[in-house]
């Protein structure tokens, strides 16, 4: 549905452009575009490199795991119905815990990871459990204590102060956290009550 959605706009553009007279402007726009996304991407390389092997240190140095023995209660509580030895506990709190330390790149794998060992524990595999549904929303509003990828796409910017947003998100994702949290109890008590 989405590539309709952006196939339309594209299509929209361009007809509009040519009904205009501001084709050249277009062209222009697109070939610029392409430019400076390619120099975003050749600059954020070096600066994914050095997380990405921040992180290897982290794990071989037993910080990862540390972080997921802390997680551990947190996460019983939020998946009481995953058993904490079975794979799915692992996945989640290594998801978890690549989330809370901004490295997104890493954190899909665990997360896709985590849904497939949650669909073994589902006893309804055409309706998402509980625990997929908490996963969800703690995957995708998670905290994030350093956001990597915003601190270098605003060095590369050549911002005078990158790390300048990580109060803001550490404030923002823990608030996004706490509402995705609330409204999953929230619409879990709804469907409970919509089923008796």
């Amino acid at each position: 549905m989405i590539d309709l959605i952006w196939l339309l706009l594209f299509v929209t553009g361009i007809a509009t452009a040519l009904f205009t007279g501001r084709m050249p402007q277009v062209s222009e726009g697109i070939l610029s575009g392409a430019a400076t996304g390619v120099e975003l991407c050749i600059g954020l390389i070096s600066v994914i490199v050095l997380w990405m092997g921040l992180m290897n240190i982290a794990e071989k140095s037993g910080a990862i795991s540390l972080l997921s023995r802390v997680l551990r209660p947190v996460a019983r509580r939020l998946f009481p119905s995953v058993p904490v030895d079975h794979p799915a506990m692992g996945a989640i709190l290594a998801n978890m815990s690549a989330n809370i330390l901004g490295i997104g790149n890493a954190a899909t794998p665990l997360g896709l990871r985590a849904m497939k060992e949650l669909q073994t524990l589902n006893p309804n595999k055409d309706v998402a459990s509980d625990a997929m549904c908490t996963f969800l929303a703690v995957n995708t509003a998670s905290i994030t204590l350093i956001p990597t990828t915003v601190i270098a796409v605003r060095m590369q910017m050549h911002s005078a102060h990158p790390t300048s947003v990580i109060g803001p998100t550490i404030l923002a994702t823990a608030i996004g956290t706490v509402a995705a949290l609330c409204f999953d109890r929230l619409f879990r008590a709804f469907s409970k009550r919509r089923r008796v």
